[in-house]
């Protein structure tokens, strides 16, 4: 297993708003850090700003060489090109990990085509922006965010214990470990679902003049709801069968509130948000050790 070491290499594939911030986080901390990009631009910016050391618009066999970890900032299906097509210029004994929003359809996949003599752990930051690209990465956002690390049976314990600590270095505040497949049925509800009631908030009205009479209840239910479409509907069609699921449930009980609303049952109304109060205290209590 690679040690954290100070002149360890890390390199960053995929330099957008998670990419950046991994960078930012881990220059900051000593690493020397590379990165791989789809654009010129987004290289040099990074350059510039001091949040890489060396970096390359596509694929340079010399830095994913040179490279003790690597950690995959792509979209889902762009990784697996990328590991298919060029993971014969990857180090014997590289670490790999990502960044991806859903598991159980990339996890496997990679860990089956991959060299034997490199080990993938995934993992997933759960911290982001509704802004996106490198010139908006922050590493503050990984702070007091959870991060979750998903093995499988083809894990070392090493390799685990390796990725959590990548999460508590870069900051996070607690580290989990959850399967492939729990962390898709938790992702589906706490993540997925949230945005689709964003994006349905916003799209359900057309009145332009909104925003001249809003509150903060609406700017801060809505805020994720400046969304990059391309990369969430493609997380959504990975997970669909567990937002499906999540999304039911989430139907099923607003329907039961404007149930009661229509019946003028106030009491039921009441007792629904007296259990809506108690559950979200649980999200304010002291942040547990990771």
């Amino acid at each position: 297993m690679m040690q954290w070491i100070s002149q360890s290499n890390i390199l960053i594939v995929g330099l957008g708003l998670m990419g950046g911030s991994y960078a930012k986080a881990l220059k900051r901390l000593g690493y020397r850090v590379t990165a791989l990009a789809r654009r010129q631009e987004t290289i040099d910016y990074a350059l510039e700003h001091g949040i890489i050391d060396e970096g390359s618009a596509g694929v340079d066999p010399a830095l994913a060489g040179a490279a003790d970890a690597v950690v995959f900032a792509l979209y889902p299906g762009a990784f697996k090109r990328w590991i298919q097509q060029h993971q014969q210029f990857l180090k014997p004994g590289a670490m790999l990990t990502d960044v991806t929003g859903v598991k159980r359809c990339i996890v496997y996949d990679i860990q089956e085509m991959l060299r034997p003599d490199v080990e993938f752990i995934a993992a997933h930051p759960m911290a982001g922006r509704e802004l996106s690209g490198v010139e908006n990465s922050d590493d503050r956002i990984f702070h007091n965010a959870n991060y979750i690390v998903t093995p499988t049976d083809k894990n070392t314990p090493e390799a685990v214990e390796w990725c959590k600590s990548l999460g508590r270095l870069l900051g996070f505040r607690k580290v989990s470990v959850l399967s492939p497949e729990e962390h898709d049925e938790m992702i589906g509800f706490l993540s997925q679902l949230t945005h689709c009631i964003a994006v349905s908030l916003m799209t359900c009205s057309d009145n332009r003049h909104l925003a001249d009479y809003t509150g903060d209840s609406f700017r801060d239910l809505t805020r994720i709801a400046r969304i990059n479409e391309v990369m969430w509907s493609e997380l959504f069609m990975l997970n669909r069968d567990d937002l499906l699921r999540e999304m039911d449930v989430f139907i099923n009980e607003f329907t039961a509130l404007r149930e009661m609303l229509a019946a003028g049952d106030a009491e039921g109304m009441r007792e629904k948000m007296r259990l809506s109060t108690r559950r979200r205290a649980g999200f304010d209590k002291p942040p547990a050790d990771a």
